[in-house]
């Protein structure tokens, strides 16, 4: 597939997703009841679920509770319906990538993104190098086939945010995932330690991005705070409202904060369909139509436009890297839903 034709298919999903986030009425046909039971039912059904493993190549993540299960589901009048272990705390891995792209692009607009890094799906792993090089020999500077959710494509959305010093870009990074959880996070420091003592791969892509120009300068800060970002300590309530700002045109359910323009979200909704479940991200979006985002941490969230946001944390993997019981869970819930944004309803 050319880049023409790639371009002018993430066009026609961006305009598709603006459509739902700006038409699809909220969940009128679901009481109350009806969204309890939905996740109640998925709880049940998953959480005897023994399938997978937890990401150990991060030491620190092999020693979370394999058992830690939680659903949160978050709907337009900031209502939240949960079951199971929605307080606990791990850390947000690659989901921060949404987020710290959609600080991106509110600061500094929808082509900053798309010109700078990209916004295909690589068909390589997500730490892929040999990806850049791929992109340097066949098509040449300018026209990569990358993505924010991959790693070469965060790490450089991380250089992105504007500040003077690390500081003012962390504390815009961190004050954008604040805004979409609805409360204050941090990072959780002996994951964020585990991950600096091990992250060498992405010091060298890093390295790769500055000397290929989508990094400008001082590539090891961008790589630091790209290793905090990923760190920080999330519930599946937080993870499930940050969901939902995304569902409903950038502003926060909950809080009633307008997080992100609504012009915007239908680009960082396009990326996460097309890229947010690793290798598996085509069978994800051809099964269940719904942007979403994993992390190696155990979450996943999932954003039905202008329905809901949901999210599920449970830390046992597949060989893709996605969680196992959230991926089942959020499958079923969207189905009872009826989340789909593909899935007309016969008249």
């Amino acid at each position: 597939m050319n880049q023409l034709a790639r371009r002018v298919g993430v066009g026609a999903l961006v305009l598709g997703l603006a459509a739902s986030i700006l038409t699809v009425p909220a969940l009128r046909a679901q009481a109350p009841g009806d969204l309890q039971a939905a996740v109640d039912a998925a709880y049940a059904k998953y959480k005897g679920l023994q399938e997978g493993k937890n990401a150990d190549y991060i030491p620190a993540l092999a020693k979370v509770d394999p058992n830690l299960f939680g659903i949160a589901v978050v709907t337009a009048d900031g209502k939240v319906y949960a079951a199971g272990d929605v307080k606990t705390e791990v850390s947000i891995q690659s989901i921060s990538k949404v987020f710290t792209m959609a600080q991106v692009i509110q600061e500094q607009g929808l082509e900053s993104v798309e010109k700078r890094i990209g916004v295909d799906a690589t068909g390589m792993r997500f730490n892929s190098i040999t990806a850049v090089e791929g992109v340097r020999t066949v098509a040449g500077a300018g026209a990569p086939e990358m993505n924010p959710l991959v790693n070469p494509g965060a790490i450089s959305a991380t250089s992105m945010v504007k500040g003077a010093t690390a500081d003012e870009v962390w504390t815009k990074i961190i004050g954008f995932h604040n805004d979409a959880a609805g409360r204050s996070l941090s990072v959780l420091q002996d994951v964020y330690k585990s991950e600096s003592d091990t992250n060498q791969r992405n010091q060298a892509i890093g390295a790769l991005m500055l000397a290929y120009g989508y990094i400008k300068d001082n590539w090891q800060q961008a790589v630091d705070l790209y290793t905090r970002q990923c760190s920080i300590g999330v519930n599946a309530r937080d993870l499930a409202t940050m969901a939902a700002t995304l569902a409903f045109a950038g502003k926060n359910p909950v809080t009633g904060t307008q997080v992100m323009d609504a012009v915007k979200v239908p680009g960082v909704l396009a990326v996460m369909a097309t890229a947010g479940l690793y290798d598996d991200s085509g069978k994800w979006l051809y099964h269940t139509g719904l942007p979403a985002k994993s992390g190696v941490g155990g979450g996943i969230i999932a954003v039905s436009p202008g329905k809901f946001g949901i999210a599920v944390i449970s830390p046992p993997l597949d060989d893709a890297g996605n969680s196992v019981r959230a991926q089942k869970a959020i499958a079923d819930i969207s189905e009872a839903l009826g989340g789909n944004p593909y899935a007309a309803k016969a008249r």
